[in-house]
Formats: C-alpha cells, sequence, structure tokens
C-alpha cells in the first residue's frame, strides 16, 4: 500500500515536470527560428549540424524500429536498450536542432511543382507531431522505466507511431531540402 501511495505521488510530480518540458521545449524551438537575429558564433562547423540531425534521425528510427522487434521477440533487455538509444538520440537530435537554429538561418525549399506541395505537407505534419511528441514519449519512457507496464503499453499505442513519424519525416524533410543547403 505504501508503495502505491509513494508510486502515484511520484507520478503526479512527473506530471508536472513532464508537462512542464512538453510546453517548453516546442516553445524554445519556436522562439529560435524567429527570432530576428542569430547567435554569431563564428564557426563554419554549425553548418553540418542538419547532416547530423539526419544521421541522428536515421539512427533513432532503426532503434525504435529494432525496440519493437525486440519486445515483439520477448527480449525485455534488448528493448530497453533500444528505446533508451532512441530517447539519447533523440535529446541529442534536440540539442545540436536547437544549436543550429539559434546560430543559423533557415533555408528555404526551392522546390517547385507538386514536390513543393509533397515537401510541405511532410513539414507542416512533422513540426506539429515533433511539437506534440514529447508528451506521451517521456510518459512513455517513464512508465517503462518505472515498471508500469501496462501504462507503457497504453501510452506507447500512441507515442510509438507518433514518434517514428517524427523522424522518418524529419530524414525525408532534410533529404528533399539538402540541396538547397548554401553552406
Amino acid at each position: 500500500m505504501e508503495n502505491k501511495i509513494e508510486l502515484e505521488n511520484q507520478d503526479k510530480s512527473m506530471l508536472r515536470w513532464i508537462t512542464l518540458i512538453s510546453v517548453l521545449v516546442p516553445i524554445v524551438v519556436a522562439v529560435l527560428l524567429f527570432m530576428p537575429s542569430k547567435i554569431d558564433t563564428g564557426q563554419e562547423w554549425v553548418y553540418f549540424l542538419p547532416h547530423l540531425n539526419a544521421v541522428i534521425n536515421s539512427a533513432a528510427t532503426l532503434a525504435l524500429v529494432l525496440g519493437v522487434v525486440f519486445i515483439k521477440q520477448g527480449k525485455v533487455a534488448w528493448h530497453k536498450a533500444s528505446m533508451t538509444i532512441a530517447f539519447a538520440l533523440g535529446a541529442l537530435f534536440l540539442v545540436s536542432y536547437v544549436l543550429y537554429h539559434a546560430s543559423a538561418e533557415s533555408t528555404s525549399f526551392g522546390g517547385e511543382g507538386w514536390i513543393r506541395g509533397l515537401y510541405y505537407f511532410l513539414l507542416i505534419t512533422h513540426i506539429i507531431l515533433a511539437a506534440v511528441a514529447l508528451f506521451p514519449i517521456l510518459w512513455a519512457y517513464y512508465y517503462g522505466y518505472t515498471g508500469q507496464y501496462a501504462r507503457h503499453r497504453k501510452v506507447v499505442k500512441y507515442a510509438f507511431p507518433i514518434w517514428l513519424y517524427v523522424t522518418v519525416t524529419g530524414v525525408i524533410v532534410y533529404l528533399m531540402i539538402s540541396p538547397y543547403y548554401t553552406h
């Protein structure tokens, strides 16, 4: 009984933290994207970050898919390792993404015709889902980490497809815009 109450209190505390993080991260990213002047790092290496981000997203996609394969095979330890890798890659991506957009102007898509419509559809759905993905991802990870597997499975029904879509479309959007990078 005492453990259940302790876990409920921990869940309430975690709800505040997850909500705070899930709200602040998209706000910070939006501010960085739309701030009138960028931070002058004086470094050219920041222009490599979009390429690195595509690699990170590709690796995160692989880790997510492997995580599903492992859990379906009953390899719980391998599943946990894959999902922790995906989670760490997501955090690394976020730091790299914020650093790039704080210091470099956004690149405009130069494609024309139907490809332009496809690009903007993918970009807009990617952005919207990336903005809301953090909340269920953090809950799924938390529930899995704390051994609340029934809750974990319920949240994963939403978190996994959103997260997978965001990582895959992130790479597709990168590949579509990469010819237009000026650096």
